[in-house]
């Protein structure tokens, strides 16, 4: 198996340190564009796309591996063992930020510090101790209008997770990739992220963490947040003034300079 191909894997830069980017569901590693340019003179940048989404080999898609989160954290230990990277600081978005997690719990070894853009270890409404925002049967619904209409789901889901306020060149971009991902992989990923309840193994997480939280956010709130920072042991958490759950497309600057502090100190 070709993992560089399988995951469409990009070095860009040639800094000391290495970032790795990964990006979230229903999205690709172009939208890290923003960052990139920021960061790139700097640190040694590796893009990469999970199986399933942009450029990746689709024919590596394994239904049974890829129905957790599990199977996408796999692919980074994969790229990062292929690559022969050390002491990477994973900056994940969103959902990606938990599936570094459980690389990182996996292969701990090969992470220095963690980055989350957005996060959320559950998005289910969990009462009394736990509100991810969702109601179980909202997202049930959402995934089923994925098989009834999958273009009304994408139009539907993108102005959410982007930020109504948010420029509508972004919105629309946003749509495009998720109308772009075959529904064959898009699903079995939704499912993943969606369902998923992974706030035990954020108690396991023992790298200095940077938790970059929006503080108007449809997907992940404030106060989810705050749960993670209580939970991480070594965490930071950063609430930018915005709106959305895409940071680092909406606020770049913001977010590189973030990054860059944490990182350097």
């Amino acid at each position: 198996m070709n993992i560089v191909k399988r995951n469409n894997v990009k070095i860009i830069g040639d800094g000391e340190k290495t970032l790795m980017l990964a990006h979230g569901f229903g999205c690709d590693q172009n939208m890290w564009r923003f960052l990139q340019p920021m960061l790139e003179d700097c640190y040694k940048i590796v893009l990469f796309d999970y199986v399933g989404c942009g450029l990746s080999d689709v024919s590596a898609f394994d239904k049974h591996r890829y129905q957790t989160l599990d199977g996408y954290a796999l692919d980074v230990v994969e790229i990062c063992e292929e690559l022969n990277l050390e002491n990477v600081q994973f900056v994940g978005h969103s959902v990606s930020s938990i599936i570094g997690t459980l690389a990182a719990i996996r292969s701990p070894h090969l992470f220095e510090k963690m980055i989350m853009v957005c996060p959320s270890p559950c998005f289910l409404n969990v009462p009394p101790n736990y509100y991810g925002g969702f109601e179980k049967e909202d997202l049930e619904e959402l995934i089923n209008l994925m098989d009834k209409n999958y273009i009304g789901w994408a139009s539907y889901l993108a102005p959410l997770v982007m930020g109504q306020t948010n420029k509508t060149e972004l919105i629309q971009e946003l749509q495009d990739s998720f109308c772009s991902t075959d529904p064959r992989y898009a699903k079995p990923f939704a499912k993943a992220t969606f369902f998923s309840d992974d706030r035990s193994a954020i108690a396991k997480l023992n790298l200095p963490t940077l938790i970059l939280q929006s503080k108007n956010d449809n997907l992940a709130s404030v106060e989810v947040g705050n749960y993670m920072h209580k939970k991480i042991a070594n965490s930071t958490l950063e609430v930018i003034d915005a709106f959305g759950h895409c940071l680092h497309m909406t606020e770049p600057q913001a977010v590189y300079q973030k990054i860059e502090k944490f990182i350097e100190r």
